[in-house]
């Protein structure tokens, strides 16, 4: 090998394989201070953008459950409200049947009317008050149903119907006005009281089937989230005890590189003691 001052090989390879092993050194400590293996695309482009693909589809699947949340408290508080009238139009049938007995003198009559109308009053205060983020399925304001996000891409959709529990509509058909005054107007009360209590419980059936699928179905978007976040782990997440293994290695190759090249920057000091 030809002794030159003008060119050191061997500090030249002693320099790339330093260099090298610095490069190596700092993607290491990269990846322990994220705990990424692939933190950018120029750590692998390919991997990288499958991983942010994922991701989106993971923000969006984050946006269905928000929609599948609101459709669920929306339904829950529309049980309640539903279920309390059921109570209360269990309460207005007693009325109803003492009503009908036709030895009540026109006080207690009038007595009974009075409670009667007041629950029908409740009734509507709880139609009025059975909504959740500006949203009542049972006043009548929504026609039909309303439908909530049921996956990523936005194309599919979970329905709450809406039931209209107004007083005078098709579930509760008892009228505002409705009286029991009288024998006769307490045997029409009655017909439409049943009918009502029929009508209100078969609703509620409808709205827990509904608010089931929701529930289910809620469910099952949080596990395909967290599968999704285990996929994008298993591509992108770095191995930190062999992340801490190839640490130690690179660091004691770090000092040798930097030991070999010291020894070979003074390969020249030879070509002194040529001249002495």
């Amino acid at each position: 090998m030809t002794i030159s001052v003008h060119t050191n090989k061997s500090a030249l390879t002693a320099l790339q394989n330093l260099n090298k092993t610095n490069d190596e050194l700092g993607m290491t400590q990269s990846r322990i201070n994220t705990g990424l293996k692939i933190g950018n695309a120029k750590d692998n482009a390919a991997i990288w953008s499958i991983a942010q693909g994922q991701r989106g589809d993971i923000g969006a699947l984050n946006a269905v459950s928000m929609s599948l949340n609101r459709a669920q408290s929306i339904a829950e508080v529309s049980m309640t409200a539903g279920e309390s009238i059921s109570d209360l139009l269990i309460q207005m049938k007693e009325k109803v049947v003492a009503s009908q007995d036709p030895s009540l003198d026109s006080t207690s009559r009038t007595a009974l009317d009075a409670d009667y109308k007041a629950i029908l009053r409740q009734i509507s205060q709880v139609v009025q008050n059975a909504e959740f983020d500006g949203a009542n399925i049972l006043d009548g304001s929504v026609t039909g149903s309303i439908r909530f996000l049921a996956n990523a891409d936005a194309n599919a959709y979970i329905t709450l119907s809406a039931k209209n529990m107004s007083l005078g509509g098709a579930i509760v058909t008892l009228a505002a006005t409705s009286s029991i005054t009288t024998v006769t107007l307490a045997g029409t009360a009655l017909t439409a009281l049943n009918a009502s209590i029929a009508n209100v419980n078969q609703s509620l059936g409808d709205l827990g089937a509904q608010s089931r699928q929701i529930e289910a179905h809620n469910k099952f978007v949080s596990k395909l989230s967290d599968v999704l976040q285990t996929g994008v782990g298993n591509l992108v997440d770095a191995d930190l005890a062999k992340e801490s293994a190839k640490l130690q290695a690179l660091q004691v190759q770090q000092q040798l590189g930097t030991q070999a090249l010291s020894i070979a920057n003074q390969a020249p000091q030879i070509i002194l003691s040529l001249f002495k």
